[in-house]
């Protein structure tokens, strides 16, 4: 069973099963201060728990909570109370915290297609200096689930992200190469940088080969944006 319809739920369609709950619904804008769009995520959640009590339930939530410029947050304190009711009420389940997943469409907001968008429309773009960001395929997203759901390894809460973030900086300047034009830029000496700890999935990136940071972030965009 798939609850949602974004990004992160569109990766499993082809593995749908009876017996798993893929809830990947609700909140996604780290900026959100909506009261009534915590509640509907919540109350779905809970609905979907009640109804399913013998499932696995697979709750996708966010590294976001490991910002400091969003501790207190309304949308960090959300994230953190459907982790807390998902490990009370599911009898079997996985909370997997996924950093910027980078994808084939989605929301236009996500990190990626913001500027690659901005980048190919010439828009400006204002580069926080300090600033860093963690960005994954969503296409190991997948595989990281999957691999976790064929080893029956539950009860968890586990940081799917990958091993190194990116300075923005870093990543205009491989789009730039990548889509063979200059972006319209304003620097601003700001900006969060936080680490993800992954023990759980290190070993994935290190079998597959994905180790090398320029080459999986142009793999991204060759995948998704050429």
């Amino acid at each position: 069973m798939i609850i949602g319809n974004g990004l992160i739920a569109n990766l499993f369609k082809n593995n749908d099963e009876e017996k798993v709950i893929f809830f990947a619904s609700g909140v996604s804008n780290s900026l959100e201060t909506d009261k009534s769009a915590f509640l509907r995520e919540e109350n779905l959640i809970r609905k979907t728990l009640e109804e399913n009590p013998e499932k696995a339930f697979i709750y996708f939530s966010t590294c976001s909570i490991y910002d400091s410029s969003k501790n207190g947050s309304a949308y960090v304190n959300h994230k953190l109370r459907m982790e807390q009711i998902v490990e009370e009420f599911a009898p079997k389940f996985l909370i997997l915290r996924v950093s910027n997943a980078v994808g084939k469409g989605g929301n236009p907001n996500l990190l990626m297609n913001y500027l690659v968008n901005a980048v190919i429309l010439e828009k400006e773009i204002n580069i926080h200096t300090l600033a860093t960001r963690n960005l994954i395929d969503a296409d190991d997203v997948k595989n990281i689930t999957l691999e976790f759901l064929k080893k029956n390894n539950f009860n968890k809460i586990i940081n799917v992200a990958y091993l190194e973030n990116f300075s923005t900086t870093e990543i205009i300047d491989i789009i730039e190469t990548q889509l063979n034009k200059k972006a319209k830029t304003s620097l601003v000496k700001s900006g969060q940088s936080y680490l993800i700890s992954i023990p759980e999935v290190e070993v994935y990136f290190q079998e597959n080969n994905l180790t090398n940071k320029e080459d999986y972030l142009c793999r991204m965009l060759d995948r998704y944006y050429s």
